[in-house]
């Protein structure tokens, strides 16, 4: 089994939700959410972010302004629309439910360890 493989699709299947939760906390371009997503150990390349910003945006979970720049071009930034969060505070739930049950294995697992 490859295990890198598996820790990308997790990412992968992650990432969306990350990004509303990163927005959560204000706007922001591009690269600063890659850089936002990096320092929470999560690589995201420019491929994969700026296709994702669109379908979120064309979905209506996003939203963009353009802000000038204090050095280079003006910046995009988005941010969630009502609808977004909305959606987040579905995913929390989800994600919360999904933590639990995932505990509730690994205290399993864990006490029959014990218990050897």
């Amino acid at each position: 089994m490859d295990i890198e493989n598996l820790k990308s699709q997790m990412r992968k299947g992650m990432l969306e939700y990350c990004l509303l939760l990163l927005l959560k906390n204000g706007d922001a371009y591009a690269s600063e959410i890659i850089s936002r997503m990096k320092e929470a150990h999560l690589i995201v390349m420019e491929g994969t972010l700026y296709p994702l910003l669109t379908r979120l945006k064309n979905d209506s979970l996003l939203a963009y302004r353009w802000q000038e720049s204090p050095s280079g071009p003006p910046r995009k930034y988005y941010s969630l629309t009502p609808l977004g969060e909305q959606l987040l505070a579905q995913l929390d739930s989800a994600w919360n439910d999904i933590r639990h049950s995932v505990s509730h294995l690994q205290n399993i697992s864990q006490q029959q360890n014990e218990n050897q």
